[in-house]
């Protein structure tokens, strides 16, 4: 159940895919944005968990994962996520909302200023990502930035940190579950509008992770790129996740037969 009203809203609408428990919006680009956009103007509390494959089967392993995510306005993210809604609703998804092609969009395209703050990463890619966006986008204030190595008995000052600030859009950057679990479970203490898990934006607004070239993003295949860079640490996620992860998709499938 979606405790947000914006949440509520996209969850309830007839605009959206059941991967399981998890209901996940279908939006256009724009859409994204627009919701976004909404958020800020009103101040409404909005928690945005974008989701791919390796995200669900995480959560499907996890209940108390699952349960974050329930409580979040979840976003479509890879190839494998859109096979999955085709395999389970016959229907794609009109966009990939990916978030290291969907944040910088909405700070191109939301046609207000906001006050950022991120969260997350090694300091200093979180310095260099902070440099980016003051740098490629100058109508938005970065208002501070923390890194992500924090353990659970400093978890009250870093909310009173980014509370001080009172940012309109909170990026966390931990990697999953941990940056969702910090925003659902913290909201109370979080003076933001719009907070959005975008795992390993900073290490790609930084330099420091390589983006697949565009033909192999376009072809769905950034997932591939990745692995070829990491496959000591990807192992896992890629070549025994994928497989796992359709597996559960036909098990879900033939329970809805």
């Amino acid at each position: 159940m979606l405790v947000q009203d914006v949440n509520a809203t996209v969850a309830l609408s007839d605009t959206a895919a059941k991967i399981g428990p998890f209901v996940i919006a279908r939006l256009e680009r724009d859409g994204a944005i627009q919701l976004v956009r909404k958020a800020v103007q009103l101040r409404q509390p909005l928690d945005i968990g974008i989701c791919n494959a390796h995200t669900i089967l995480t959560a499907l392993d996890n209940p108390d994962y699952a349960a974050t995510l329930k409580q979040m306005t979840l976003l479509n993210d890879g190839i494998g996520i859109d096979m999955a809604s085709r395999i389970l609703t016959g229907r794609s998804f009109p966009a990939n909302l990916n978030g290291t092609d969907l944040i910088p969009e909405i700070l191109e395209n939301i046609g207000l200023p906001l006050r950022i703050f991120l969260l997350g990463a090694e300091e200093d890619h979180v310095v260099e990502a902070r440099r980016h966006i003051e740098t490629s986008y100058p109508m938005h204030q970065v208002v501070g930035h923390r890194n992500g190595y924090f353990d659970a008995s400093e978890c009250d000052d870093v909310c009173a940190e980014v509370s001080r600030h009172r940012p309109d859009l909170l990026l966390v950057a931990m990697g999953n579950p941990r940056q969702e679990h910090f925003i659902v479970e913290n909201r109370g203490k979080l003076d933001v509008a719009v907070a959005v898990g975008v795992g390993a934006l900073f290490d790609f607004m930084s330099g420091s992770v390589a983006r697949a070239p565009r033909f192999v993003q376009a072809i769905g295949l950034e997932w591939l790129f990745r692995f070829l860079q990491e496959p000591r640490r990807l192992f896992r996620r890629y070549v025994i996740g994928i497989p796992r992860f359709f597996w559960a998709v036909l098990k879900l499938r033939r329970d809805q037969l």
